[in-house]
């Protein structure tokens, strides 16, 4: 119970930090600034659902792209160890790549922004479509798995909450306080970077030293 409990609590934070609500919300303001408030809602939720969706099917889908593309876990750990220290990095000094959308191509994507560019790339980037894959690869059992979809239905209705009220939320902590909380989420997921490249990368210098 206690390894569940454990399993649950990195794939909530991981997600929580790799999706990073608080640096979409000023987005998704910019975005829908000239929709009305009913259309605003409704694309938040079809947002937050397609995003739940795509990590489901990358998280089910995992074990079939490794086998396809002979791709091992332990080489997956490495490359997304990278990308979420490249992703914790740019978030510790608030410079969230999410939100480097140029002005173009968000009139480009005017007519339905909640598929393209909102719920991918913005909210399930690589780093969160890798924790997917990553995590449903260690998950031992069927309570693991099902555990790890009821986390990503958590964080994704976490994110659909702040992007409804993203206009109080940003009013009530500032740039100051959104700073802060990207700075922190970006710590977060450096330390995460971290533990999945150490996982990843000591099994594969061990073979090695044995295969020598």
């Amino acid at each position: 119970m206690e390894n569940i409990v454990n399993y649950a609590l990195v794939a909530f934070t991981s997600f929580f930090s790799v999706m990073n609500p608080v640096g979409v919300m000023p987005l998704f303001l910019s975005m829908t600034a000239g929709l009305e408030l009913q259309h605003r809602r409704r694309t938040a939720v079809k947002a937050c659902t397609v995003a739940f969706i795509t990590l489901v099917i990358f998280g089910v889908l995992g074990e079939f792209i490794f086998n396809f593309f002979g791709i091992s876990v332990n080489g997956l750990r490495v490359v997304g160890g990278f990308i979420f220290f490249k992703m914790g990095s740019e978030m510790l000094q608030a410079q969230v790549s999410k939100m480097k959308l140029p002005d173009e191509e968000v009139k480009k994507y005017v007519g339905d922004i909640s598929v393209t560019p909102l719920a991918i790339p913005m909210i399930t980037g690589p780093g969160a479509i890798t924790n997917a894959m990553l995590l449903m690869q260690v998950a031992v059992n069927l309570s693991f798995k099902a555990v790890l979809v009821g986390v990503m239905l958590i964080v994704c209705l976490i994110m659909l909450l702040a992007l409804l009220f993203a206009s109080r939320i940003i009013s009530l902590l500032g740039s100051t306080g959104i700073n802060v909380l990207v700075r922190l989420m970006g710590l977060i997921v450096m330390v995460v970077a971290i533990e999945f490249f150490i996982s990843g990368l000591t099994p594969i210098i061990r073979s090695v030293f044995l295969v020598e």
